[in-house]
């Protein structure tokens, strides 16, 4: 299933929403324009290798130079290629808009890292001993598809289904399109967490973002800006 559009009015220009965006794409311009061996490195130096962690003398041995948390947020903004990075900005600038809206840019920007760094640390928790880079934007953005859940659980969103050879168009309550996602994210960790083979994609991280934004969304919303939001915050939020 593929979003096109959801429904869910905003008030506010996406000021963060498109700068992410932009810092994104420049990253993967810059990367991709370095020769194979260098882009390895860019991408074993700033994405996250769970074992350059858990195990700093095995790390010090392979040549990793101390990094500090740098990676932690640096992989968010590290892709494999443009079809994944357009699948990932795609995701953020249909549903990150409204989330930005009653947030405001700066809450946002903040809103969006630390889903990113509760994606990676559940992420860690399953791949202890990784030894391959984590990279990619998925987890925080997967930490804005629980916000939305959350605040507009039924707002609607075109989506494209693709049967065989022939596109069915469909609009779908958001419950129930992000809902899926999420349990197909559950079921495939789990699938993967049994298969023998490495995993290609970092299921967990989706559903450590997915759930920490259905919560960080309370602390970060403003009541005031949220003209449109099914959940008010009124019973949770910071003053």
């Amino acid at each position: 299933m593929i979003p096109l559009k959801d429904d869910t009015p905003r008030v506010h220009k996406p000021v963060a929403v498109a700068l992410i965006i932009l810092a994104n794409v420049g990253m993967q311009y810059a990367v991709s324009s370095l020769p194979p061996y260098a882009r390895e490195a860019v991408m074993r130096l700033l994405g996250v290798v769970p074992a350059r962690y858990v195990f700093p003398d095995w790390a010090a041995v392979a040549g990793f130079p101390p990094m500090g948390v740098l990676p932690f947020f640096t992989y968010m903004f590290l892709h494999a290629g443009w079809w994944h990075l357009i699948m990932n900005m795609w995701m953020l600038w249909i549903f990150g808009d409204n989330i930005e809206d009653v947030m405001g840019p700066l809450r946002f920007m903040v809103f969006y890292l630390l889903c990113g760094l509760a994606a990676l640390a559940l992420h860690m928790a399953f791949h202890l001993t990784g030894g391959e880079p984590i990279i990619g934007a998925s987890g925080a953005i997967a930490g804005v598809l629980g916000a939305y859940i959350t605040l507009y659980p039924r707002g609607r969103v075109l989506t494209l289904i693709p049967i065989l050879i022939i596109p069915f168009f469909v609009r779908l309550p958001a419950w129930l399109f992000l809902g899926f996602w999420f349990a197909t994210q559950v079921l495939s960790g789990l699938y993967a967490s049994l298969s023998v083979q490495a995993a290609g994609i970092a299921w967990w991280a989706h559903v450590g973002g997915f759930l920490a934004g259905m919560f960080l969304v309370r602390l970060f919303m403003r009541p005031e800006r949220c003209v449109y939001c099914e959940y008010k915050g009124r019973d949770f939020r910071f003053s």
